[in-house]
């Protein structure tokens, strides 16, 4: 995926005969695959030239055929800001997280959800809540995440 594109989905299955087929790990933002939309695949634009959805999933046919598997992308400024004190996983994967106190923690590696809240992975085996009890602060300017003392194994 080139680094200036977020992934929106994935293209899935076919869906009849005409090219169609479902989007795998869709974006919640449904007008992401409405009629005439840019979605990029592989880097190139490609236009949505029609659009339903079925079993509740979307399904679509782009303006030039696509492979199975490929990611579905838009630049990061096509996205809605996120609501305040939330973020999207591109903007925190990166970041380096340190404790209260300084103690290096590692990278985000990925974000997943986790039963009570979403799970940061560090690229040192750490797991952390997203939750405000163990995330302190989150600042996208300096890169950096700093959590409370007493989440991660000590050092």
């Amino acid at each position: 995926m080139a680094a200036d594109l977020v992934v929106v989905g994935r293209v899935g299955r076919p869906h009849g005969l005409d090219g169609s087929f479902f989007v795998e790990d869709a974006s919640e933002e449904p007008a992401r695959f409405e009629v005439g939309a840019t979605l990029y695949v592989e880097g190139e634009p490609a236009q949505v030239a029609s659009s339903k959805r079925s079993g509740g999933r979307p399904v679509i046919r782009l303006d030039r055929p696509v492979p199975r598997g490929r990611e579905l992308t838009v630049p990061p400024d096509a996205l809605p800001a996120p609501d305040e004190g939330s973020y999207y996983v591109f903007q925190l994967v990166g970041l380096d997280v340190e404790e209260e106190g300084g103690r290096d923690l590692g990278r985000v590696a990925d974000v997943s959800p986790g039963l009570a809240n979403d799970v940061l992975e560090l690229d040192s085996g750490v797991l952390l809540p997203m939750h405000e009890e163990c995330v302190r602060s989150i600042d996208l300017d300096a890169g950096r995440i700093v959590v409370a003392p007493g989440f991660a194994a000590p050092g």
